[in-house]
């Protein structure tokens, strides 16, 4: 069994890759193995994380995700943990493995109840797995309602009941259903790595069930954490390049300061900042690495722009000049917002790829849904999907940012799911700071796929590495810590 970080590596596959994995391992190996195999798997992970419980409560559905839950009682009885049963099913309709382990926990001596046990220090759902196509309801609603309000651990078998495995779409049957941990069987998932996958499944853990998913290609993947390469002694700032940041419209030059400062900490090697007001500062004191400038006398032939940070209305003006000059370009924000308002400015934006200007968009998901024309919530119903559009129909990089942030580009490799972040992000200016953060590693002359995700992978690791007693993460304090 593997902990699965931020650090780690590993391809993820669909539901239906997974079960032709399962329906091939399960063709090889006598009856009933894998339920065993994943029963026991749960019932050692439930002892790690309760060691000392007395009383645990098992909830289980009608199909195999159940036999699992009957499975690992049957582990626990035996080894001096009392398991309680809730079984939401017809006896006589479960799959023959199921009705296995059913059997097995019984002649174990397990406990069965139409209630859940008032006293408990472990919670299992084992109620629906993969094959779950509608939000849990009635019964197994009011226990998984119990469950996560109860205050006691909850480890979720496979998936966490009413969650997609494809999308990380999750009907949550309490404000606050936030499992522990989630055991995962065969393949690793991606919807337990986006949208509302890694609130619903907690810490996750992976078993192979010692099958291998070799032949099925991934749908997507965990790509881990990027490998750091020290900076030549012989080098200068010309070696790490020139950017230049466009936008700061009147009021909002704070964006691209911040966009700015995240390019300067990421180590670009100059940084120029040409604002969209006329009455702006020459020189940000703070700061004064960046080079303030006019963005109208800024000539991007050569240098990589990073483009639309409080840029509002009057970026549209400068963006057909940056989308023809810019040798590498970040489009961020009101950017975005042109140019899904104007036909033109997609059209030369599709141009760029080929003519090989390499190019990232950073849209969350309302800006992704003007750029595909459809609501925030179609882009959330299927992040993978809205991504890979994206990147498709532009030919760009495309960052789909949010909870596991979605990279991608038009070739047909599978996207990667960022695992790092969290929700001190969630704060004015972030984005801003990533754009630049991006802009950075382009400028060095990483490749748009590669700087898009080492950049995403260190904004979202500063978040996790914050020190839990330390003032809030700002925008700025995420800046200076960029690497």
């Amino acid at each position: 069994m593997q902990r699965i970080t931020s650090a780690t590596a590993a391809d993820l596959f669909d539901i239906a890759a997974t079960r032709r994995i399962e329906h091939a391992a399960a063709a090889t190996l006598p009856s009933h193995t894998l339920m065993q195999r994943a029963g026991l798997a749960v019932a050692r992970l439930a002892m790690a994380l309760a060691p000392h419980a007395r009383t645990m409560w098992i909830a289980c559905g009608p199909g195999n995700n159940g036999g699992d839950g009957f499975e690992a009682a049957a582990q626990l009885q035996r080894r001096g943990f009392q398991p309680v049963v809730t079984f939401a099913g017809d006896e006589n309709r479960l799959p023959p493995d199921a009705k296995a382990s059913l059997q097995r926990a019984r002649d174990a001596g397990v406990i069965f109840s139409p209630q859940p046990p008032a006293d408990y220090e472990l919670a299992i759902d084992a109620l629906l797995g993969i094959g779950s196509t509608r939000p849990p309801e009635g019964v197994m609603a009011e226990w998984l309602r119990q469950m996560h309000a109860g205050g006691q651990p909850v480890l979720s078998v496979d998936l966490p009941s009413g969650l997609n495995a494809d999308t990380g779409v999750w009907h949550a049957t309490h404000p606050a259903a936030i499992s522990s941990a989630c055991v995962t069987f065969l393949t690793l998932k991606p919807g337990l790595f986006t949208a509302q996958g890694r609130d619903a499944a907690g810490t996750v853990w992976f078993d192979d069930l010692g099958c291998s998913s070799m032949a099925e290609p991934p749908t997507a993947r965990l790509s881990g954490a990027p490998t750091n390469q020290p900076r030549s002694h012989a080098s200068h700032k010309g070696t790490y390049g020139d950017l230049a940041v466009i936008g700061g419209a009147p009021g909002m030059a704070g964006a691209a300061l911040l966009a700015g400062s995240g390019a300067l900490h990421a180590g670009a090697g100059r940084v120029f900042v040409g604002l969209l007001d006329p009455s702006a500062a020459p020189v940000d004191l703070a700061q004064p690495e960046l080079m303030l400038r006019d963005a109208n006398t800024l000539d991007l032939t050569g240098m990589t722009a990073v483009c639309g940070c409080g840029g509002g209305t009057a970026v549209r003006a400068v963006l057909p000049r940056v989308l023809a000059t810019a040798a590498a370009l970040v489009l961020d924000a009101d950017a975005l917002n042109a140019i899904a308002a104007d036909s033109g400015l997609q059209t030369q934006l599709a141009s760029r790829a080929r003519r090989g200007k390499p190019t990232v968009i950073t849209p969350h998901p309302l800006e992704a849904a003007r750029l595909l024309n459809c609501s925030a919530a179609d882009i959330q119903a299927d992040r993978l999907a809205a991504a890979r559009q994206l990147a498709s129909r532009y030919g760009v990089v495309a960052v789909l940012k949010g909870s596991g942030t979605v990279i991608t580009d038009g070739s047909g490799a599978p996207p990667v799911l960022n695992p790092t972040g969290n929700a001190r992000l969630a704060t004015a200016g972030t984005g801003d700071v990533l754009a630049g953060m991006i802009g950075a590693a382009l400028a060095m002359q990483k490749p748009a796929f590669e700087a898009a995700h080492e950049a995403v992978w260190h904004h979202g690791h500063i978040a996790d590495t914050w020190p839990a007693n330390a003032p809030p993460l700002t925008a700025g304090a995420l800046a200076r810590q960029a690497p």
